[in-house]
């Protein structure tokens, strides 16, 4: 894994690209480099992952083409294999790198047909100026781009582009409102009006007469196989998961695993310990103060209990950071508003195992999507019972859910916030009640909260959602919003938070789950499987009994959080009056004070959950100050 930025059309491309190369270069401690000619210059920031010698080293050049490549390409050597047999091909590295260059010289962009793995690169002809940019089929990778006064730019991280003269700081409507209601920019937006991000599964071709042309070279097909036996299902769920996790073990450094003690680290890291006899393996603790708070499941048993039953060399990293200092540096590390402090946590295990000298860790991420996981995802196929029942039950339903508190005696009461979360959006259709499921406002919320100018936006992201989630899978419910997951939670949060903050430490972090093959397999599989007599994940638990005790599978689910709710109610709450003070509000112009004031005061009487919409509301501020009141 490592960075990538170019610039085609500028009259400094040189001094841009040196600048990329600094600003990036936790992306890439190992080795920076620029390459230029008159039309375009390309930099590099290497983490050395696969080929440590200098010959792996980028931009790399072969022929009339040059090379830079952020990512892995876990069937590297089979495709090298390949192009040695039937091409002839002599490589002069042994670096995946090489093998993409030589697999687009000979097969053009249907190259990309063959890549099982993770990337963003750039391939550009010396000789005809003809320019590709790539993103791989789920967006892992990623690849931020803009045009100003003509010229093209593109790099790793949008903190890059930011700082570029000229660049265009206005406020993205859509991307605001999106951050807003959901945590996170959804779709292929940024917060800036005129900066992009290349779709998953998209390539660009460029130049400077024509422009861009932007295309899609994949999509995920709608193939439930209707007829699968269970045996023979789960039998296959747990080969292609091995089979995966395989994949993800090719390196020339060890490879660790983060570890949680939950389903899907804990299958990724057993499997991993086949392949690696030494494996590492970090999971996060929390203080009993905070876990009281957050009424958090002890990840830490059981994530001791497996490292003991496997011979794991476990390591435990307490979160104990000073919140005040790492929530800023996190903010402006993420680039875009995401106001999910699951980011510190990775970027302090990632830290935590770089000390030890680890470079890859494997994660469980994307099981959950595809497999049905969430318990949001449950909640909304209960919802459509709810909506079945009479309606003076629901109504009684509803006004008792209302008085319940957040919290009692200081102690979060996680039946009171899951009701007051099922009861507002039991009553909708299925589409938007799976969109309020994870989104923190509903629409006449957004319009008390946001000022009329982000009126429009807001029917655009509900519009966005609909689109997506009628996309597919319309005759089995439970694929099709694992099919929404995919493209919205997966894509805008959990790989886009995963990336910056790892590489924040200089730390690459591979998910087996988000692998084309497996997830190709994994959604050919009927709804019906994948929750059973109530059991979410089914499929995949009774995969994994052939490699794990039941106690770990079918142990109570914990989220990949931090005590976000202790940390609002205590160590942050200076800074909650601070930034989100009367004359802060007004003076940005985005939110109605009162409103927001509203939102503050229900979270500290326990009326309502409000930590996670206060955590934004900072979290927004933050970005601001950095993006917005000066340069990154």
């Amino acid at each position: 894994m490592c960075g990538i930025a170019g610039f085609i059309g500028f009259n400094n491309n040189i001094e841009l690209a040196e600048n990329a190369n600094k600003m990036q270069q936790h992306r890439g401690p190992d080795n920076q480099a620029v390459w230029s000619d008159d039309y375009i210059a390309l930099a590099h920031q290497r983490l050395s992952i696969i080929d440590l010698s200098e010959a792996g080293n980028q931009p790399f050049h072969k022929y009339n083409l040059t090379i830079i490549f952020n990512g892995e390409i876990y069937n590297y050597k089979e495709l090298q294999q390949k192009l040695e047999t039937e091409k002839q091909v002599k490589f002069i590295s042994s670096s995946d790198t090489e093998v993409v260059l030589e697999m687009y010289k000979q097969y053009g962009v249907e190259c990309l047909d063959y890549f099982i793995g993770m990337f963003a690169f750039a391939i550009y002809n010396k000789d005809t100026s003809a320019f590709f940019l790539v993103r791989d089929h789920f967006g892992i990778k990623p690849v931020f781009y803009t045009q100003i006064n003509g010229a093209f730019a593109f790099s790793s991280e949008l903190k890059t582009l930011v700082g570029i003269p000229g660049f265009n700081k206005s406020i993205n409507h859509k991307a605001m409102v999106s951050s807003v209601n959901y945590r996170w920019v959804s779709g292929n937006e940024t917060m800036f009006n005129g900066c992009s991000k290349l779709p998953p599964a998209h390539y660009i071709i460029y130049n400077i007469e024509t422009g861009i042309q932007l295309v899609q070279y994949w999509d995920l097909k709608e193939d439930i196989k209707s007829s699968q036996n269970e045996n023979t299902l789960a039998q296959d769920i747990a080969n292609a998961v091995e089979q995966s996790v395989n994949r993800h073990m090719v390196a020339d450094v060890p490879v660790s695993s983060f570890l949680s003690g939950g389903l899907d680290s804990s299958l990724i890291s057993v499997i991993a310990k086949k392949t690696n006899t030494k494996l590492s393996t970090f999971t996060i603790g929390t203080s009993d103060k905070d876990q009281k708070v957050e009424s958090m499941p002890d990840d830490e048993k059981y994530a001791k209990i497996l490292a003991d039953a496997f011979e794991l060399d476990h390591h435990v990293i307490k979160i104990s950071p000073d919140i005040l200092k790492d929530f800023p540096a996190m903010v402006k590390t993420l680039d875009e508003p995401i106001g999910d402090p699951a980011a510190i946590n990775t970027y302090l295990i990632c830290k935590a195992a770089k000390e030890k000298g680890v470079k890859v860790l494997l994660s469980g991420m994307g099981a959950d999507e595809i497999f049905f996981g969430y318990r949001r995802q449950k909640a909304t196929l209960m919802a459509l019972r709810f909506n079945k029942l009479p309606g003076f039950i629901k109504y009684a339903a509803i006004k008792t859910v209302g008085l319940l508190p957040v919290k009692l005696f200081g102690k979060g009461f996680k039946l009171g916030r899951w009701a007051k979360r099922f009861v507002g959006f039991a009553n909708m259709p299925i589409h938007q009640a799976y969109m309020r499921s994870y989104s923190y406002y509903d629409s006449a919320e957004l319009k008390e909260l946001l000022t009329p100018s982000y009126w429009k936006a807001i029917d655009d992201i509900n519009e966005e959602h609909k689109k997506i989630f009628d996309a597919k899978f319309k005759n089995d419910s439970v694929n099709q919003i694992c099919n929404t997951d995919l493209s919205m939670f997966m894509l805008g949060l959990n790989i886009t938070y995963t990336d910056r903050a790892s590489m924040a430490a200089s730390v690459e972090v591979r998910v087996p789950f988000i692998d084309k093959l497996l997830i190709t397999k994994a959604m050919q599989v009927p709804g019906h499987f994948k929750i059973k007599d109530g059991e979410s994940k089914y499929i995949l638990k009774k995969a994994a009994e052939k490699f794990l005790p039941k106690k770990i599978i079918y142990r109570p689910k914990a989220s990949f959080g931090a005590p976000i709710r202790s940390w609002i109610s205590d160590d942050l709450k200076s800074m909650v009056d601070e930034l989100l003070s009367k004359e802060n509000i007004e003076k940005r112009g985005f939110f109605n004070f009162e409103f927001v004031k509203k939102i503050i005061d229900n979270d500290r009487n326990s009326t309502d959950d409000n930590a996670y919409q206060i955590y934004q509301l900072l979290t927004l501020e933050l970005w601001c100050r950095e993006y917005l009141d000066k340069n990154p």
